[in-house]
């Protein structure tokens, strides 16, 4: 923690920070905070002023006032500095990072209002689709997404003094971008402030990012300024999540749950409003409808979400007025730590959230509803006693919350990179190779973006952008959609590429999955989010109309079909989803053209079309899946030709050659991506068969070829002359001779590429290329087929396999052997013969190779137990002295 300078007053400037911070706790920290961040003499220039290039972290709790008084402090500094290229009013600009532009718009008015000024004037603030400042601004809000950009179009941000993050403790990705890129700036511009500010946070590894690894930046600590808070378990018997996601019957359990704890604190404190979280836009219009049925026309439910009307938005977080209803705000993890609700002294949490989640095996990524951490817990809970002593309900058991991970995700960790990838493309740094972030981009997510932008011509083959990536990259959507709003509007015209491109950035959920029925319900006002559809497809709309009317002269749509049209923009965005129908699979299944299979939902109006563009998938079990473990949230029919246009860059033609059943044979095949389009025989070439055989070689081994019994005898022979003697002779196991196919086996795959069939190949010929001479010639002697026994019969030896060390084996009937006293020696006398004994009817007797041992010994057992079984059969007392035989006592 940083101490302050005996003596050190707070800086004097355009803002009075002694008025602005009456009643705030942070005010006694700001002394501190001025040391941290302010003048630093310029070894350079004895003579010069001091100049600012001061950099910290301020960690505070909610409630403190920190995002209200570090900007306007910052400002006073940089104001005495004189840093930056001066706006109006000759000062430079502060600006101040919120991760969400209800928050930034919240904190401008906050500020505006304690300074005395109007919004846009002294402070103000830019967001996405809206800009309040002016000439005399010195405090800018702004959201991530507009730094960044910003950043890109002036590296030097030449029109600031400062920066402030504020709330990096969420681990934003646009946020933790910033860190590494402003850290680079810090390095041509050692006079830019930079300050980090969170509720939480890792100060040690964040105050190295924000100063140096060398010298760290100072961390000012702040005391909380939460009064009592009392904490309630009261989990709803209905479960909260299913395969679908939040459970209705569990929402419906929350807003009951809210409608009584909120009667049960009005009737001790008659202005207590209460704040309920849950996790996503649709579940705060589920529970704001539930509400306002069963709360009654005394209460006003409002509802805060990035897709509610900005003056809802702001009414949510502005205090009400004496004589106003007591109000219940129902809102996503919007307001758990980046801005504040006044008045509110009661919070009912669902315990959830909804987080990116990246699959990457299907090559999917979304949104998923998971439980909140427990650090988001203590945040919500935070939220009721801001101001007062307060209270939490927890809509779920003290089991699930310790269960719960003890911080989010950060978001770098598992969502899709392929917006990240492309800024730091144009930010000349690919994958953020040499940047200071505050973790690594991992690895696969980032080759997966990287792989993206590829194929929509962001960047080349080195990562690098292209002219294509720099006009994406100036287009405030994803870089997907950003590329199928401008081809788009080329093909449809600019409304409607730009109605379209709105609805797939916006959180309206289709039923069904039917974009199409989505689109007409937002543009007649149907959707409750019509009104954020429209504000930005005519924002999207003036983006790309010049460049539309360019093209067709006029920038009116041309589709004949507002099916077509979302098709086509869907495909153009997400071409590796363009899906056709999996014919003869259970249920309706469909393959993407990334292989990804999927199903569609019972009740999808989109089942029975062949082909569907797809713009949203996610893992699934149970029957929406149909058996893929994924299914289709969002997706238009499509047409194949407008499949391929779209998708064209995915479109291949080759010849497959396969060696199967015996022979080779070709087909000529042409896919879009993974989708088989058309599949049609023709003769192979050389280069093809041989690959074929090959791959079959390498999957199946020899046995594609097949052994006949004389050569898979002779392999056997060999094999135990390498095992037992070594070199020259060859090794002849699998491996061995597939490494070394060309040697020994290359006339014969010749003739199978050129279509021979492999039952006319017998292996025998070519693997007696492999015999080395002049040794070969002794081959007979050391490893023969046959043997002489006593019997005057020529009798098979058996090899044991090409993989058993095992010795080699002699099958012969009992009597043939009679006299016989040396077991045999083979492999130049390295290894033994070993007899299988047998019966008259061929079953095994004995076992061994020491025939003299056996004639000496078992013998008599085996002739006591066999001579009355088989009594035609010669079973003499002395096998030493009795003629060896094949026949029975009658033909003797």
């Amino acid at each position: 923690m940083s101490t302050r300078k005996p003596g050190l007053e707070l800086p004097g400037g355009p803002f009075d920070l002694p008025v602005l911070g009456r009643g705030l706790v942070f005010a006694a920290s700001l002394p501190a905070a001025a040391e941290a961040l302010g003048p630093a003499a310029d070894p350079a220039d004895q003579h010069g002023p001091a100049r600012p290039g001061g950099a910290a972290v301020v960690q505070a709790p909610p409630g403190t006032g920190k995002t209200t008084l570090v900007p306007p402090l910052v400002a006073n500094l940089v104001a005495g500095g004189q840093t930056g290229n001066r706006g109006g009013g000759g000062l430079p600009r502060v600006i101040v990072t919120q991760p969400r532009r209800v928050a930034a718009r919240a904190a401008a008015r906050r500020l505006a209002e304690l300074d005395g000024s109007g919004v846009g004037e002294r402070v103000g603030y830019t967001v996405r689709g809206e800009n309040r400042t002016g000439a005399q601004t010195l405090v800018e809000f702004v959201t991530p997404g507009i730094l960044l950009r910003r950043l890109l179009a002036d590296p030097g941000l030449e029109g600031a003094g400062a920066v402030v993050l504020d709330e990096v403790h969420e681990r934003g990705l646009e946020t933790d971008l910033l860190i590494g890129l402003l850290a680079e700036v810090r390095q041509l511009r050692p006079d830019l402030v930079l300050c980090a500010m969170s509720a939480t946070l890792d100060t040690e590894h964040f105050a190295g990012l924000v100063g140096t690894p060398e010298v760290p930046a100072p961390v000012i600590d702040c005391p909380s300024a939460l009064y009592p808070l009392h904490v309630q378990w009261q989990p709803p018997a209905a479960a909260r999540l299913d395969e679908r996601g939040v459970t209705p019957a569990f929402l419906d359990a929350l807003a009951g749950l809210a409608v009584r704890e909120h009667a049960r604190a009005l009737a001790g404190t008659p202005d207590v409003d209460a704040l309920v979280f849950v996790p996503g836009a649709r579940e705060v219009s589920h529970v704001a409808r539930i509400l306002r049925q069963e709360a009654g026309p005394g209460t006003e439910v409002l509802e805060l979400h990035g897709q509610a009307p900005a003056a809802e938005q702001d009414r949510a977080v502005s205090g009400r007025s004496a004589g106003d209803r007591p109000r219940i705000i129902v809102s996503t993890s919007l307001a758990e730590s980046s801005l504040t609700v006044p008045g509110v002294r009661l919070v009912v949490d669902s315990g959830l959230a909804r987080e990116p989640r990246r699959d990457a095996a299907r090559g999917m990524s979304g949104l998923v509803t998971v439980s909140a951490s427990r650090a988001s817990a203590r945040q919500r809970a935070g939220r009721a006693a801001r101001q007062g002593p307060g209270t939490v309900v927890r809509a779920y058991s003290e089991a699930a919350y310790a269960a719960a991970p003890a911080h989010p995700t950060p978001e770098a960790a598992a969502a899709d990179l392929t917006a990240a990838a492309l800024i730091l493309a144009c930010w000349g740094t690919p994958g953020g190779r040499g940047l200071a972030l505050p973790q690594p981009l991992p690895p696969a997510a980032l080759e997966d973006a990287e792989a993206v932008l590829k194929g929509i011509g962001a960047v080349d083959a080195d990562g690098k952008a292209t002219d294509t990536g720099h006009r994406l990259v100036r287009i405030p959507a994803d870089p997907r959609l950003a590329r199928a709003l401008l081809d788009g509007s080329q093909i449809l015209g600019a409304r409607s590429a730009a109605e379209i491109t709105a609805m797939l950035a916006g959180d309206s959920r289709p039923s069904g999955g039917d974009l199409v029925r989505l689109l007409a319900a937002l543009r007649s006002g149907r959707d409750p989010g019509s009104h954020a559809f429209d504000r930005e497809a005519r924002r999207l709309q003036r983006l790309v109309e010049p460049a539309a009317k360019a093209a067709s002269g006029t920038g009116t749509e041309r589709s004949p079909a507002a099916r077509d049209a979302v098709g086509t923009m869907v495909a153009l965005a997400f071409p590796d989803r363009v899906a056709r129908r999996v014919s003869g699979a259970a249920g309706e299944q469909y393959l993407l053209a990334s292989g990804t299979r999927a199903g569609l939902p019972a009740d999808s109006p989109l089942r029975g079309h062949d082909w569907l563009a797809v713009a949203e998938v996610s893992r699934a079990a149970g029957r929406a899946a149909s058996g893929t473990g994924a299914v289709i949230r969002a997706a238009a029919p499509l047409r194949p030709e407008e499949a391929e246009a779209a998708a064209s860059q995915l479109l291949t033609q080759d010849v497959t050659a396969v060696f199967d059943s015996g022979k080779v044979t070709a087909r000529r095949v042409r896919r879009l991506g993974s989708i088989e389009l058309s599949s049609t025989p023709v003769r192979p070439a050389a280069a093809e068969g041989r690959a074929a055989v090959a791959r079959a070689l390498g999957g199946q081994g020899l046995d594609a070829i097949g052994w006949s019994a004389s050569a898979d005898a002779l392999r056997r022979r060999l094999a135990l002359l390498h095992r037992v003697l070594g070199p020259p002779w060859p090794d002849v196991s699998e491996p061995a001779l597939l490494a070394g196919l060309e040697g020994w086996l290359g006339p014969e795959l010749e003739a199978l590429a050129g279509g021979a069939r492999s039952a006319g190949i017998d292996l025998l010929d070519p693997l007696r290329r492999l015999l080395p001479w002049p040794e070969a010639a002794r081959m007979a002697e050391l490893v023969p087929e046959r043997i002489l026994v006593p019997s005057g019969t020529q009798e098979r030896i058996s090899y044991p396999e090409v993989d058993d060390d095992g010795p080699p084996v002699l099958a012969v009937k009992l009597q043939k052997c009679f006299g016989w006293a040396e077991s045999p020696l083979l492999a130049g006398g390295r290894i033994r013969l070993q007899f299988h004994l047998l019966s008259p009817a061929g079953r095994p007797l004995a076992v061994t190779d020491d025939l003299a041992s056996f004639w000496s010994g078992p013998y008599a057992q085996v002739r006591a137990e066999m001579r009355g079984r088989y009594p035609r059969h010669p079973w003499p007392e002395d096998p030493w002295t009795a003629p060896a035989t094949a026949r029975t006592k009658t033909r003797t």
